[in-house]
């Protein structure tokens, strides 16, 4: 289940609501923007302390050296930013997670009411969060890495898209952040826009169960991954999924979210049904919200997509783009080979997209008022489909069981390329349960590769279980 505001969020009677939610967790914030970062995170959460014979074995001394010099000239290499600003078009209209804009149309003076014009475009871009690499954070766990810099993009576009995700939930699809005055501004809309950016905070604090530290941890636990390798499309989406349901013993609210990931680009509609339909056990108490569906937990729906071998098929071009134009989608990780980036729109042949290769510094979400400039983006930037790597993984947000039957039913017309109607489609919903376990890309030969990576296009997008998906190569 989610809720749904009767009245303005911004009014007084929410923002004391919200407050009376948030106290539950004052005294975590408090604690530990104080705590020690010396200790691992344990498989619910908490810091735990080592014992001699479960702590990691250390670096050796070469590699400590290998990883400070690594990191340094990676924290220098991605601080620079020296693109060039990007131009659209005038005369196209451009999409942007299911609203469309125009360069040509300008604001309706006799209303005073914006319009769906280019200034309205680059107010909802910046509204998105923007999660990059960060430096100088706490070490993670078992390695002397203190940033992601070269080599933890598709993790931070996995963060960029449920923080999406979460701001559709919490916020909804029409909230923009208006950066004048978001200091002094106290309402229930900029209290949650604090929290969800606070939950990715770059901390190995149960207060930011979302961060780069729960995800590389995690990743330990499932797949025996260390700081500093690399993750794919596929397994990231594993990976927001397992964080996410970890998150919900800290931050209850989140246990009305779940995440479902396809499984051999396959939907299964039992599966599906099984993880919305839990009881939450998360009760408000405020009646000035009402439960949109008291039987179905919101659904942050995950496909992981091949779309060609080699290099990406442009048949699937146009599939790309109609996902991009609905309304539910969150957006695609994915980007170019070697090249992380999490797309959110597309005007012609050209894909919109946030990069996370910024190196910054790390912001404490941990104290009250915390900068929020370097988490939104304003420069917009474009990738040719040309360049786009074949792995991806698309991402959809449903609010409700009618929301999903009604994107079941819209989606259809995206699935199969305009041009080859009798092509595959690169996704499909299926009755039934999945008779692969969830975990199951955990155990894969990464050096082999399926029958489908020898098959013509013709013949359709590869599954989720070509270990290929995963195919991506950090910088």
């Amino acid at each position: 289940m989610a809720f749904l505001s009767r009245r303005s969020v911004a009014c007084e009677s929410n923002r004391h609501s919200y407050q009376d939610l948030s106290l539950a967790h004052s005294q975590l914030l408090l604690s530990d923007s104080h705590s020690s970062t010396d200790f691992p995170i344990s498989h619910d959460g908490e810091h735990c302390p080592q014992n001699k014979a479960e702590k990691t074995k250390e670096p050796e001394d070469g590699d400590r050296v290998k990883t400070k010099l690594m990191s340094m000239w990676n924290n220098v290499r991605y601080s620079w930013n020296f693109k060039s600003k990007a131009h659209f078009a005038k005369d196209s209209p451009i999409w942007l997670l299911g609203r469309i804009y125009h360069q040509s149309l300008k604001t309706d003076d006799s209303t005073s009411l914006p319009t769906n014009n280019f200034e309205a475009l680059k107010n909802d871009f910046y509204s998105r969060i923007w999660l990059t690499y960060r430096k100088e954070f706490p070490v993670l766990n078992g390695s002397y890495y203190t940033s992601d810099c070269g080599w933890g993009c598709m993790l931070r576009s996995g963060q960029m898209l449920l923080a999406q995700a979460l701001v559709c939930h919490f916020l909804g699809r029409d909230w923009r952040w208006n950066e004048n005055g978001a200091q002094e501004q106290q309402t229930l809309q900029e209290s949650l826009h604090r929290m969800i950016i606070q939950w990715f905070g770059d901390k190995p604090s149960p207060a930011c169960p979302l961060s780069i530290h729960q995800m590389v941890s995690q990743g330990h636990i499932s797949a025996g991954k260390r700081p500093g390798d690399w993750y794919g499309p596929s397994s990231v989406s594993y990976i927001i999924k397992q964080i996410l349901e970890r998150a919900t013993d800290t931050y209850p609210e989140l246990d009305t979210l779940r995440v479902y990931v396809a499984q051999d680009c396959t939907v299964y509609l039992d599966d599906v049904k099984q993880s919305c339909s839990k009881t939450c056990n998360y009760e408000y108490d405020d009646a000035e919200y009402e439960m949109i569906d008291d039987q179905w937990k919101s659904l942050v729906l995950l496909i992981p997509l091949r779309l060609g071998g080699e290099r990406m098929n442009p048949t699937y071009d146009s599939c790309l783009k109609g996902l991009l134009s609905l309304e539910q989608c969150i957006g695609i990780i994915g980007g170019k080979p070697k090249h992380s980036q999490y797309f959110i729109g597309w005007q012609d042949d050209y894909l919109i997209h946030l990069d996370p290769h910024h190196c910054q510094e790390m912001v404490d979400v941990l104290i009250p008022n915390f900068q929020l400039k370097s988490f939104h983006c304003h420069e917009l930037r474009k990738t040719s489909l040309k360049q786009v790597d074949p792995s991806c993984c698309v991402g959809f947000y449903l609010r409700s069981q009618r929301d999903f039957e009604e994107f079941r039913r819209n989606v259809q017309h995206y699935l199969v390329p305009t041009q080859n109607k009798g092509d595959y489609p690169i996704f499909v919903f299926s009755n039934g349960s999945s008779p692969h376990l969830d975990d199951a890309w955990f155990n894969q030969d990464e050096d082999s590769l399926s029958p489908a990576a020898s098959q013509p296009p013709s013949s359709g997008p590869a599954t989720v279980g070509d270990n290929y998906l995963d195919d991506f190569e950090f910088l």
